[in-house]
């Protein structure tokens, strides 16, 4: 697990054009479980930040477009859509396109323009306000950095295994929203 956050982080701070010369299916899975569950990490501590400034009363609650559609349809159907659908829509859109870019620098500007890109997409997945205008960085931290480790994955092992990433991580999220909203019906 350190080796691969010690790889993911040398490629955040320089991203390199470099496929992994591992191509052992079992070694693949291995470092696609640890992203995972560093994807998770990640994503859950920008949300007790994001959780602290809302308790201080600095970032208030904001409406998320999804509660509606979490409301009008079947757990399935989000399932689906969240770790199927939207991940292999927004693999191809984001992150096929990054091994067109061969010159370094180039590669660059463009791995860090589209993790950008990718994350304030999902800003406007809040109603949009001058509080989520304000706080979008922090909105979308979680966003920018697993979009960077989609790219990480997608850049070392192919891009197959960034939709195997994109999808699991969606699906645990969607999967412990709807469990909680289940269990509080």
């Amino acid at each position: 697990m350190n080796q691969t956050l010690n790889d993911l982080i040398n490629f955040i701070r320089n991203p390199k054009l470099e496929k992994d010369p591992n191509q052992n299916p079992l070694y693949k899975i291995k470092i696609l479980i640890h992203l995972l569950w560093i994807s998770i990490s990640i994503s859950f501590l920008l949300s007790l930040v994001n959780s602290l400034f809302t308790s201080l009363g600095v970032l208030h609650e904001n409406r998320h477009i999804a509660d509606n559609f979490f409301k009008d349809s079947s757990g399935l159907k989000i399932l689906f859509l969240a770790s199927f659908l939207a991940p292999i829509a927004e693999e191809l859109i984001f992150r096929a396109p990054l091994v067109l870019f061969k010159q370094p620098k180039l590669f660059k500007i463009v791995f860090y323009t589209i993790g950008i890109i990718f994350a304030y997409v999902h800003v406007f997945n809040f109603e949009i306000n001058t509080n989520v205008i304000l706080f979008s960085p922090l909105l979308v931290a979680p966003q920018l950095f697993v979009g960077f480790i989609f790219g990480f994955i997608r850049i070392r092992l192919g891009l197959l295994w960034s939709i195997c990433l994109h999808g699991l991580y969606n699906g645990l999220l969607v999967s412990s929203f709807l469990i909680a909203t289940n269990g509080n019906s």
